[in-house]
């Protein structure tokens, strides 16, 4: 994925969704557990230095598994990219939960499968497409049925 350093510096500035001080451990061997600032700012995931203002990565959270390792443990794994783990210890279960949701929920393909099913709910209760009222016609590409081969 391309990206601008500077947009995406600026990206880690905007509100975050979540964000706390957590225990995280890179994908390298030998890596071992640092306190980070992270923060979630729409599908990205930022980590920082404590005393830092620029982020020292960031993970996009596409074609990934967030998956609950322990009670206060969980892992981001990259689908395309098995060995790249990162690890994320925080401070009780309940906290684990709710960055373990947030992170679910904050992919694009989760987006979209959403649009999708809210938009077929509603098509369904009421026989209309409620996105043809913003000229989004049966083309775009959420559509409402896989494209016919």
């Amino acid at each position: 994925m391309r990206y601008n350093d500077k947009e995406l510096v600026s990206l880690s500035r905007q509100r975050a969704e979540k964000a706390a001080e957590l225990g995280m451990k890179g994908p390298k061997k030998g890596s071992v557990l640092k306190k980070r600032l992270v923060k979630l700012v729409v599908n990205f995931l930022f980590y920082f230095r404590a005393d830092e203002e620029e982020p020292i990565g960031a993970l996009l959270l596409e074609h990934c598994r967030v998956i609950k390792e322990e009670e206060k443990c969980f892992s981001i794994h990259f689908i395309d990219e098995p060995d790249r783990k990162y690890v994320f210890e925080c401070s009780n279960r309940e906290q684990c939960d709710e960055w373990v949701d947030a992170l679910k929920n904050a992919s694009y393909e989760f987006m979209r499968r959403s649009l999708l099913f809210y938009r077929n709910e509603i098509l369904r209760m009421t026989g209309k497409d409620p996105l043809e009222q913003y000229g989004i016609s049966a083309e775009s590409r959420f559509q409402l049925e896989p494209p016919a081969m």
